[in-house]
C-alpha cells in the first residue's frame, strides 16, 4: 500500500522561503536556476543571512577590531544566546574555532597527554581517530556497522588509562546517529576519562543533553544554518580542569590561552568575526531547540516513510534505532542515482551526493532548520512527478 504524500505546509525558516542564488560574475553560473539545496554541508542558509550580511557591512562589523568593547560584547551576547536557545548548562564554557576538524587537533593536544579511545562508524569519525592517533601513537578505537547499535558497557577501554573518550553522535557520512540513552549509557562507565562527542551535524538541529558529556563541538554550515568557517567548542567544568591540568602551551589555539581570553570574552587569536555576527543574529531570532528539533524530528520521519514506502530509493539505514534526523540517507543502484540527481538539478533542486565508498549507490538529504518545508514539499513533489505510480 502506497503512503500519502508528506505535506510540510505552515512552516518556514526565518525570512521566508530560500530565493534563487544570484549569479556572481566572472564566476561560472549555474546551468540552471536553483530553488533549493539539500547538500549536508555546507548546506542552506537563513535567508535572513543576506540582510544579516547587508547589515555587518553596514554597521562597521567587518572591520571591528577584535580586543576592542564593541566585539567583546558581541561575543558575550552570542554565547547568551547560544546557551539560551541550544539548553547548554551555565557552568559550560563556549569557544570559537576555525571549524569542528580543528577541534579535532585542539583535543588531542590539550585534554589528551596519553591517549584517546574512538567510537565510530563513518569516515569522519575515522578521520578524527587517525588524526588523533597521529599525535597520541597509544590512542585506540573500535568500529561498528552502519546497522548496529554499539554496546557500550562492552567497549575495550579502561577510564583510568584513557584521557578521552571520543564518538561521533552523527556521522554525516553514513546518514546514522546514536540517540542520547547510549551516550548515557557510555557516560556513567567512563571512570576517570572524559567523554567528547563530534555533534557536527547534529548542534542546534537535535535537543542533546550537554551534561551527560565532557566535551561538545559542531560547525555553523549545517544546523545553524550559516556559511562555513566557525566552529563551536563546548567544555564542561571537568573539561575546563583537565585543560588547566594538562596545560597545552605549546600551540596557537592551545586550550589555557584560549579560556582565559574567554573570561574576557575574548579569543586567542583573531576570530572569524563576521561569522560570529552572523551566530548572534542567527541564534537570537530562532525558536528555542525543543522546538526546532521536534519539528526536525516530525520531518524525517514523513521523510523516511515516503522514500521507503512509495519511491524507488530505501533508506540507506534499516534499523531505526540508527539512522540519524538530520541527514536522511537514501540508496539505490548507481544508474538511478546519477538519474535522480541529474533530474532533481533540472528541476532546481540540489541534492547532496553520497561519500566515501557510499557516493555512488547514496542520496543525503540535508534536514537542517534551515531548509524550509517549501524546500521539502518541492522534493516530494518531484518525486511523486517523476517516480511515483500513479
Amino acid at each position: 500500500m502506497r503512503a500519502p504524500r508528506p505535506t510540510f505546509a505552515g512552516r518556514t525558516a526565518p525570512g521566508g522561503a530560500l530565493g534563487p542564488i544570484p549569479s556572481l560574475r566572472p564566476y561560472p553560473t549555474l546551468p540552471v536556476p536553483q530553488q533549493f539545496t539539500f547538500n549536508v554541508g555546507p548546506a542552506a542558509v537563513y535567508p535572513a543571512v543576506r540582510q544579516y550580511l547587508q547589515d555587518a557591512y553596514d554597521e562597521g562589523w567587518l572591520s571591528a577590531p577584535h580586543r576592542g568593547e564593541r566585539f567583546t560584547s558581541l561575543v558575550r551576547q552570542a554565547v547568551t544566546d547560544l546557551k539560551l536557545k541550544l539548553n547548554i548548562p551555565q557552568d559550560y564554557t563556549v569557544l570559537f574555532t576555525g571549524s569542528a576538524t580543528e577541534c579535532w587537533e585542539i583535543l588531542a593536544q590539550g585534554l589528551t597527554p596519553r591517549r584517546s579511545f574512538h567510537l565510530y562508524n563513518g569516515e569522519f569519525g575515522k578521520k578524527w581517530f587517525d588524526y588523533a592517533r597521529a599525535l597520541r601513537p597509544g590512542t585506540t578505537d573500535v568500529q561498528f556497522g552502519l546497522e548496529e547499535v554499539p554496546d557500550m558497557g562492552a567497549l575495550p577501554f579502561v577510564g583510568e588509562d584513557t584521557d578521552l573518550v571520543c564518538l561521533t553522535q552523527n556521522e554525516t557520512s553514513t546518514a546514522t546517529q546514536i540517540r542520547e540513552t547510549h551516550i548515557l549509557q557510555l557516560y556513567n562507565r567512563l571512570g576517570g576519562a572524559l567523554l567528547a562527542v563530534d555533534a557536527t551535524s547534529s548542534l542546534a538541529g537535535l535537543n542533546l543533553k550537554f551534561i551527560k558529556a565532557d566535551v561538545w563541538f559542531g560547525s555553523v554550515q549545517k544546523c545553524f544554518g550559516l556559511p562555513a568557517g566557525l566552529g563551536v567548542l563546548i567544555l564542561s567544568p571537568r573539561a575546563v580542569a583537565r585543560a588547566k591540568e594538562v596545560n597545552d602551551r605549546a600551540h596557537y589555539n592551545g586550550l589555557p590561552a584560549a579560556l582565559s581570553n574567554m573570561l574576557n570574552h575574548q579569543t586567542n587569536y583573531t576570530p572569524n568575526v563576521l561569522g560570529i555576527y552572523l551566530l548572534s543574529r542567527v541564534m537570537a531570532d530562532r525558536e528555542p531547540i525543543k522546538a526546532v528539533a521536534q519539528h526536525l524530528a516530525d520531518r524525517a520521519q514523513k521523510l523516511y516513510d515516503f522514500f521507503e514506502q512509495a519511491t524507488p530509493l530505501q533508506p540507506l539505514i534499516a534499523n531505526h534505532d540508527a539512522r540519524s534526523t538530520t541527514v536522511i540517507g537514501l540508496q539505490g543502484e548507481p544508474a538511478l542515482i546519477e538519474e535522480i540527481k541529474r533530474k532533481a538539478l533540472e528541476a532546481g533542486l540540489t541534492l547532496g551526493s553520497g561519500y566515501g565508498p557510499l557516493k555512488n549507490t547514496s542520496i543525503r538529504i540535508a534536514n537542517f532548520p534551515a531548509v524550509s518545508d517549501a524546500a521539502m514539499e518541492a522534493l516530494v513533489q518531484f518525486f511523486v512527478k517523476e517516480y511515483v505510480a500513479a
